[in-house]
């Protein structure tokens, strides 16, 4: 079985290494942006180096020649992977497994289905797929001897159109990839109230921020920092979550985290059934004092 990682960031690429390692079979990495990473036991390092990502549709119709030669092609659970491999696995007529946390053999894997409640085993029919999986199911990669690099300039088509792009440069860490993360919930009604208590204490960490879905939509929070079963799917050292009551997606989303500390009001709160330590109070009296000890 030849096995074909999509890598979108030299940060991406070692995770992908992760699943490749995993699934002791032959690997190479398509990397899209970013300098290749060539230490990671890849037989090669398929290089774009584009300047940013195209739209999805253009990233499938141009990846398309590349990922038929391959049996299985494979990249992280992320919007990014979620929104590329099902486009790429229409335009080839292959199944496609999604969120994957465990490799049994080349056909067979382990994948969460109702919300991370059951775990299923799932077994390919076919003899080529589109997977994407779960970074917490895999360790990290071992360093390994230098890759070829392959640089590659695909034909760009596409029917979308981009009209503008807004880059937000916060200068923290990757939500899908961060060792903390601190995640706030709708109580913090307004978005100033939000990132002065969430990224006050994330910053105070030197973590990402996260959001609920209901703390997103009703505007508090950002779309990118929306943590669950519908946004992204995390495995921090250190989860906290500030005024989240813990509704079933959320959970989902959360469960890999080593450790979850949980900050309510409302001691009945589901989240204090999935966390380690839990402080039962107020998130406004709490976060700024807690902010306040971490950076003396």
């Amino acid at each position: 079985m030849n096995l074909l990682l999509i890598a979108f960031d030299s940060e991406d690429a070692v995770t992908c290494a992760a699943f490749g390692q995993s699934s002791n079979h032959p690997f190479d990495i398509l990397q899209l942006t970013g300098l290749p990473a060539t230490n990671l036991g890849a037989g090669k390092v398929i290089s774009l180096d584009l300047p940013s990502l195209p739209p999805a549709d253009y990233f499938a119709a141009a990846l398309k020649p590349i990922a038929e030669s391959y049996d299985r092609v494979a990249a992280v659970s992320s919007m990014r992977g979620k929104d590329a491999l099902p486009r790429l696995a229409g335009l080839l007529d292959w199944p496609m497994i999604s969120d994957i946390t465990e490799i049994v053999d080349e056909k067979t894997f382990i994948r969460p289905i109702l919300a991370g409640s059951i775990l299923t085993k799932v077994q390919l029919n076919h003899p080529k797929a589109f997977l994407t999986f779960r970074p917490a199911g895999f360790p990290a990669p071992n360093l390994a001897g230098e890759s070829s690099v392959e640089s590659v300039s695909p034909g760009w088509k596409g029917t979308s159109k981009r009209l503008s792009e807004s880059l937000s440069e916060g200068g923290r860490p990757d939500l899908a990839t961060a060792k903390v993360v601190v995640s706030g919930g709708r109580p913090l009604k307004d978005a100033e109230t939000f990132e002065n208590l969430v990224g006050g204490l994330a910053d105070a960490l030197g973590g990402a921020v996260g959001a609920t879905r209901a703390a997103v939509d009703s505007g508090i929070a950002a779309n990118e920092l929306q943590v669950g079963q519908t946004g992204k799917i995390v495995a921090p050292d250190l989860y906290i979550a500030a005024g989240i009551s813990g509704s079933t997606q959320h959970m989902a989303g959360i469960k890999d985290s080593k450790i979850i500390v949980a900050i309510n009001i409302d001691g009945d709160a589901p989240i204090f059934d999935i966390a380690d330590y839990g402080l039962v109070a107020d998130l406004f009296d709490a976060l700024p004092e807690l902010t306040q000890k971490l950076q003396k």
